[in-house]
């Protein structure tokens, strides 16, 4: 598998737009029954209505009923440490998880307690982070933060094929794909972004100008637009693919915003969350490239890592280190007159 590094010369613009006037988000938690457990990366199963999320440090997958309010838990088989990361749900219903500890990813089908596992081919990759599906659902890009690579696991024939980062300690991490079924990756250990071509399996690297940029989370928006939290200095970057521009745009929290998880809605609004004490919902408008006014997490969040936007509810799922899973229901946009 060859790899390219490509080196971006555009030099990025700053911007500090005021904020935009549309309305916060409604959020909502439930506190997690088990302990200090770190729930994390809450996805939602279509057919059910569950919400499955990772219990990292309590070693579990676990649901929520946002009805009922009940929540079920799962044992991985014979009290593996298995330190879930991430998890994916696909159509029928399993529930695909990133086996951070046990160099793996694996497989639950909650309505019989079946799990699979599928080990990864290269025992330097140990630590499967963040999971993606393609647009048709046939495979599972992931990348691997301290195995210093991407992957991409076929579900039918459970083949792995992992492809190594050039620059040392790049730590792969935050993946989404484009419109053409193309992953990106953010490079944390790095001022770097990463894409696959999926024919080829060809890797390159795109360089941010800024030395000092470190990006962990990623969107995409519907133009194949480029967003990533720079967790360094407190600034949302945007790469456009097509011209090869970076601009930036500082966050409402300034330098020490730290910017986490993130998600994109449905009109193009790029969520992040600054992890301040209390951490904050943020939305940056794409449309109007203004940010909203800071809303706070009401059990302060501790640390909001990865979220889950679902377009039937218009609302974006979080978890917390403050031991709870979150929605925040988000308003539609407003289209302001033109003065």
């Amino acid at each position: 598998m060859k790899t390219l590094v490509i080196a971006a010369l555009a030099v990025p613009a700053v911007f500090a737009a005021p904020a935009f006037d549309d309305k916060p988000p409604v959020i909502k938690e439930w506190p997690v029954p088990w302990g200090e457990t770190r729930p994390r990366d809450p996805f939602v199963d279509q057919t059910t209505g569950r919400i499955y999320f990772c219990g990292q440090a309590g070693n579990y997958i676990a649901y929520l009923d946002p009805k009922t309010g009940e929540f079920k838990r799962f044992e991985f088989p014979n009290g593996e440490m298995v330190g879930p990361h991430n998890l994916i749900v696909d159509k029928k219903g399993l529930v695909w998880y990133a086996g951070n500890l046990a160099a793996h990813i694996g497989s639950l089908d909650p309505s019989t307690g079946t799990w699979k596992r599928y080990p990864m081919p290269d025992p330097m990759v140990r630590d499967p982070h963040t999971l993606m599906f393609d647009q048709k659902g046939e495979n599972i890009w992931f990348t691997a933060q301290g195995g210093n690579a991407i992957g991409r696991l076929t579900i039918a024939t459970g083949n792995v094929q992992l492809i190594k980062v050039p620059t040392p300690n790049a730590r792969p991490y935050g993946i989404k794909l484009d419109s053409k079924g193309r992953p990106w990756i953010v490079l944390f250990g790095t001022n770097k972004l990463a894409t696959v071509d999926p024919a080829t399996m060809q890797l390159r690297e795109i360089t941010i100008p800024r030395a000092e940029a470190r990006p962990r989370r990623i969107e995409i928006t519907s133009d194949d637009k480029i967003y990533y939290g720079d967790y360094a200095t407190g600034v949302l970057g945007r790469y456009d693919p097509a011209t090869g521009k970076f601009d930036e745009f500082p966050l409402p929290g300034g330098a020490e915003s730290r910017p986490y998880g993130m998600a994109r809605d449905d009109d193009d609004r790029v969520w992040v969350v600054q992890t301040s004490r209390p951490n904050q919902f943020v939305a940056f408008d794409t449309k109007t490239q203004k940010f909203s006014d800071p809303t706070p997490v009401p059990s302060g969040g501790g640390t909001v890592r990865h979220m889950y936007w679902d377009a039937a509810s218009k609302s974006i799922w979080f978890g917390t280190d403050a031991n709870t899973i979150g929605q925040a229901i988000v308003p539609p946009r407003e289209e302001k007159p033109v003065p």
